[in-house]
């Protein structure tokens, strides 16, 4: 159940944080072709309907957080909210700096599905410093960093492509702005990806492996990055470093659960009839828990002591 409500949580905390967005700016948002086919714009709702989903969805998805998940969780997703809409959406007309803070806003649902299932093996109390603070929680926070990095190629390959369209509507991006620093973010961003993939080898949420098929991928939206900014964008370079964008994530992604710790080691010794030792620690607990149930037969009893 705790899976049903980070997933329908999260996705509710979006819903209202675009909800929010729509509402501030819909005559922007008619000036561009990939936004002006929106709800407010083209009036299929008006802004106090909108204002009502998006308060009504944002509670619901909180909530759900907080008591489906834990308070960590929900504090990010309501954070988030925040963030996006109230932070990220009016930048963008103002400075270019938007792009870092909407990096930020795309890099937290990875670190809320850490701490969601971080809260379900806790040793303490579960708070937020053992959940976000923790040496655990490394994972989760290199998690972050790739969603990160990784949307800078694929957000600034987009947005070059559509760049007058965001210069007409008014909002401050790095692809007309300047266009040349715009390659070279793009670029250093997905360099990146070399030293956090090879972040979580050395902290042991990967297998050595994922050190190899993760380079290929990352080598390949390097490749690209780098075809970007030297280009300046054209020659179907802006094209190329966008697909590479839309794949480069999830490939990575499930090359990193493919290759998580442990995990094939797992699997060979069930093969060889073995027993894993997480296994063994398990079913050790719950065979004890058998034999101390007082309704058994047979069951163990507790000593009474000398005074008793």
């Amino acid at each position: 159940m705790t899976l049903v409500f980070l997933t329908s949580g999260t996705a509710l905390c979006s819903a209202s944080a675009n909800a929010l967005n729509m509402i501030m700016e819909p005559e922007h948002d008619a000036k561009m072709s990939r936004t002006r086919n929106r709800p407010l714009v083209r009036g299929y709702i008006g802004k106090k309907g909108a204002l009502a989903f998006a308060a009504v969805a944002g509670a619901i998805g909180v909530g759900s957080l907080y008591y489906g998940v834990n308070p960590t969780v929900s504090f990010l997703g309501a954070f988030n909210i925040f963030l996006y809409a109230g932070i990220y959406t009016p930048l963008k007309r103002i400075s270019v700096l938007n792009t870092w803070v909407g990096a930020v806003v795309g890099g937290i649902p990875p670190l809320m599905g850490w701490a969601a299932a971080a809260g379900q093996t806790a040793t303490g109390n579960g708070g937020w410093q053992e959940l976000l603070l923790s040496p655990d929680s490394i994972g989760g926070w290199l998690l972050a960093a790739f969603l990160y990095a990784w949307q800078f190629p694929h957000f600034n390959a987009l947005s070059w492509t559509i760049r007058d369209e965001y210069k007409h509507a008014g909002y401050r991006m790095l692809a007309w702005v300047n266009p040349r620093m715009n390659g070279r973010v793009a670029f250093r961003y997905a360099l990146l990806s070399f030293p956090i993939c090879g972040a979580l080898w050395w902290f042991e949420i990967t297998d050595t492996g994922f050190l190899f098929t993760s380079s290929v991928v990352n080598a390949w939206i390097v490749r690209e990055a780098w075809k970007f900014w030297r280009a300046d964008g054209y020659k179907g370079s802006a094209r190329g470093l966008f697909w590479a964008g839309v794949w480069h994530l999830p490939v990575v992604m499930v090359l990193a659960m493919a290759h998580k710790q442990g995990l094939w080691e797992g699997v060979w010794q069930r093969l060889n009839g073995e027993t894993p030792e997480d296994d063994d620690i398990w079913a050790g607990e719950e065979e004890l828990a058998v034999l101390r149930d007082p309704r058994l037969p047979g069951s163990l009893k507790p000593i009474a002591s000398a005074d008793s």
